[in-house]
């Protein structure tokens, strides 16, 4: 394997300002010519994604970190963690690496034009090997786990329920097609990529989702909690949201692959006892967090023997019908004297009980209407915290966080899109 010559690192890291000016161009152009040219990858990239121009954006943001960081990797370990389980999920495999390096270098010299020097060319074209092969190793790793669970590519599964959870959020049990359980075990937190045909499109369509339930010892099914995207945010409807949604019934298939994420608490780990954990949602990004709260407290039929710790479950959603899993927060809180829950709605109808539908009505998420000792536990230096809500306001947050005196790295954010969280 070629590696990276003092000088060409130097060329690297200067060419960073000019990614920054050309980047989101020169990925289009990559995106354009790739698949133009290779259409069977439509199955493996997001048209939602590519459409409002997520993709092109993440990645010139990735290759940007990458030039910035290339003589200093392990700041991007969280980055390359996040990236390898979404390649895994999405079956990538490291012949697909040679065919993304030529069209990414053959867009840079398209849009650099005479700017993109021989020196430039060979330099990018190493550090992409480098990059390449990091990932390669990383992922063929998780590719053996998965096949110890004899569970390599995609895998059918039945929708065996399918049960409203609010106003836009369902619940579909999954069944495995086959009948072989139990299910490999994940760590609450961890998703799965599901695929579906798209007649209207000729081709297939993977999205991510949540496993929104603690693993089961049992391990007969898999739950998914989705949001019917309306547009609203993204600035299109989500195609499978809404396929899943209108289209699909008990009795449907799906294709599932693998459990993966590394957005995960680990609820027997005895090093966490007493370990206080604050869970902090917005919307359907309730869906990971509910994996890891059911987790982490006795259950009947759980997967895990979880360690006792103080834990706040803190869920902002636009109005109480929007609200998912109400009853079972109530239950999981009556049951457990460590777990206290914290409701924010942001719209009240006549009918919502202050204390029982909420806590905080009209109002938007707002740290500042809680204690800082007994709910956020900001006394504690231990204390660890898991968001999952829109990029920016997680932002937000972890700003707030750090600046009420909490280390940036008991900050665990959940993007549900491609990329990863900017680091402000």
């Amino acid at each position: 394997m070629a590696s990276l010559t003092p000088a060409q690192i130097a060329i690297v890291k200067a060419t960073a300002p000019v990614l920054k000016e050309h980047g989101t161009t020169i990925t289009t152009v990559f995106y354009d010519n790739m698949i133009g040219e290779n259409p069977s990858l439509n199955n493996q990239f997001s048209t939602t994604s590519k459409t409002t121009g997520r993709q092109p954006r993440a990645l010139a943001n990735a290759v940007l970190a990458y030039a910035t960081y290339i003589d200093d990797l392990p700041k991007l370990s969280h980055a390359v963690a996040r990236i390898a389980h979404k390649h895994v999920s999405l079956q990538v495999t490291p012949e697909q690496y040679d065919i993304v390096g030529r069209y990414l270098i053959q867009a840079i010299g398209q849009v650099l034009g005479d700017a993109a020097t021989p020196d430039i060319v060979d330099a990018w074209t190493t550090a992409y090997g480098v990059l390449a092969n990091v990932f390669i190793g990383v992922e063929g790793q998780m590719y053996k786990n998965n096949a110890a669970d004899n569970w390599v590519g995609w895998r059918k599964f039945t929708i065996s329920r399918k049960v409203p959870e609010s106003s836009s959020v369902s619940s579909f049990y999954l069944v495995p097609s086959d009948g072989a359980t139990p299910l490999p075990k994940y760590l609450p937190g961890q998703y799965v990529s599901l695929q579906l045909p798209v007649p209207s499109l000729g081709y297939l369509q993977s999205r991510q989702y949540s496993l929104s339930e603690a693993p089961k010892e049992k391990g007969e099914y898999y739950r998914i909690s989705v949001k019917r995207e309306d547009g609203e945010e993204a600035g299109i409807p989500g195609l499978i949201s809404n396929m899943l949604h209108d289209q699909f019934k008990e009795g449907d298939e799906v294709e599932l692959s693998h459990p993966q994420g590394e957005f995960s608490v680990d609820p027997n780990d005895k090093s966490k006892e007493g370990v206080p954990l604050v869970l902090i949602s917005v919307g359907v990004g309730a869906t990971p967090l509910m994996s890891i709260l059911g987790a982490s407290v006795p259950e009947e039929g759980g997967a895990t023997t979880p360690v006792k710790r103080p834990i706040s479950w803190i869920q902002a959603s636009r109005s109480n019908e929007a609200k998912p899993f109400g009853k079972e927060i109530k239950r999981i809180v009556q049951q457990n004297e460590n777990v206290t829950a914290h409701i924010f709605l942001r719209k009240l109808g006549p009918n919502d009980r202050s204390g029982e539908d909420y806590h905080f009505g009209d109002m938007r998420l707002d740290l500042s209407k809680l204690d800082g000792e007994r709910d956020l536990h900001l006394g504690d230096s231990r204390t660890e915290y898991y968001i999952c809500a829109p990029e920016t306001f997680m932002v937000e947050l972890r700003k707030v966080l750090v600046g009420l005196g909490v280390d940036k790295e008991r900050v665990h954010l959940e993007l549900f899109a491609t990329g990863d969280v900017g680091d402000e």
